[in-house]
């Protein structure tokens, strides 16, 4: 399904609280339905000289076909439901996907 937001760096029940609104205004920017969105939560721990670092970073990836017209868009709506927490910064990072190499279920999209 398309887009697809990877997230990591974040706290799982923050990317669950968000998820809904944060939804509605993608569906709303990017204008396809919203049973073609995922989101997937990634865990991940971040090391830094030898031991565990409890500072969090979130980063965002989207891949989609591409949308260049949306892409700042859908970043800034991405950054503004993250910042309520409290982080530093926020990375979002589109991959664009071919739609010719994008198969569902064995066939060509």
């Amino acid at each position: 399904m398309m887009p697809h937001l990877r997230i990591r760096g974040m706290k799982k029940d923050e990317i669950v609280k968000i998820s809904t609104e944060l939804l509605d205004e993608l569906v709303r920017v990017i204008e396809v339905p919203r049973d073609h969105f995922t989101i997937e939560y990634i865990e991940s721990t971040f090391i830094f000289d030898g031991q565990e670092n409890e500072n969090m970073y979130p980063f965002v990836e989207v891949l989609w076909f591409k949308r260049q017209d949306k892409m700042q868009e859908v970043a800034n709506i991405i950054t503004t439901f993250i910042k309520p927490f409290e982080y530093d910064d926020v990375t979002v990072y589109f991959t664009d996907l071919i739609p010719e190499h994008y198969f569902e279920n064995g066939k060509h999209f």
